[in-house]
């Protein structure tokens, strides 16, 4: 609801299902990560040959 420019909850807040939402990965790029890693190892090993 939006009285008077403020943003107030509904009324009937304390009747309403809570929403789930299922816990995911915390950092969202952890594949991107694990390909930069791998490929920033295999460099320096093609370097030390």
């Amino acid at each position: 609801m939006d009285i008077a420019g403020q943003t107030l909850p509904s009324p009937y807040w304390l009747k309403d299902d809570p929403q789930y939402y299922a816990p995911g990965p915390e950092f969202k790029l952890a594949r991107e990560a694990a390909a930069l890693k791998e490929q920033a190892a295999n460099q320096i090993s093609e370097q030390q040959r």
